[in-house]
């Protein structure tokens, strides 16, 4: 199976500074439901995998974050498409846990249940913690300058990863590179 690996918040969705807390604050990011569905349709699946401190920081609990997801997968699904996973961190920063990216817990949990190896897979994200939990396990880290993007790469201006205006855009890149 190929897989892409997606940050949801500022990739697949408008981010926002005080969280993702019902299935109203979750919008689509233009063209990034179309993009999905245009992976599957060319023989890949989808997983995304998410921090979500909003969840310690007690804004969101756990039944409300899967509604949201359940939102999310209806949308993608109304365009053809599919997300086949979804693994998220419900800690803060300041929990030190294995699974906030940029550690590589989320990876290792999404590698272990599906049994993928992660070298080369890409993995698209907006932020520098993104791109770090990726290159960490050997998947080939994309950046969007949705979201967090433009910032990522104003702080990080070395960064030297491929960067893609948008997920329609990367997405573009991944059908030309790997077919």
């Amino acid at each position: 199976m190929r897989w892409v690996i997606l940050d949801r918040d500022g990739v697949i969705n408008e981010d926002s500074a005080t969280y993702i807390k019902s299935p109203e604050e979750w919008i689509p990011i233009s063209g990034s439901l179309e993009a999905i569905a245009e992976l599957n349709r060319n023989g890949y699946h989808i997983a995304v995998l998410t921090n979500q401190a909003g969840v310690a920081r007690g804004l969101i609990d756990l039944a409300t974050l899967e509604h949201i997801h359940a939102k999310m997968r209806k949308q993608i699904e109304e365009h053809g498409g599919r997300i086949d996973a979804i693994f998220f961190c419900p800690h803060a920063p300041e929990d030190g846990c294995r699974c906030r990216k940029p550690q590589t817990g989320l990876y290792e949990q999404f590698a272990n249940q599906y049994n993928v190896d992660l070298d080369g897979i890409p993995a698209i994200g907006d932020s520098l913690r993104d791109i770090q939990a990726a290159q960490s396990v050997g998947a080939e880290a994309i950046l969007v300058e949705t979201g967090n993007g433009k910032k990522t790469l104003k702080r990080n201006p070395k960064l030297d990863v491929p960067t893609f205006v948008n997920l329609h855009e990367a997405v573009q890149y991944i059908l030309f590179t790997q077919g």
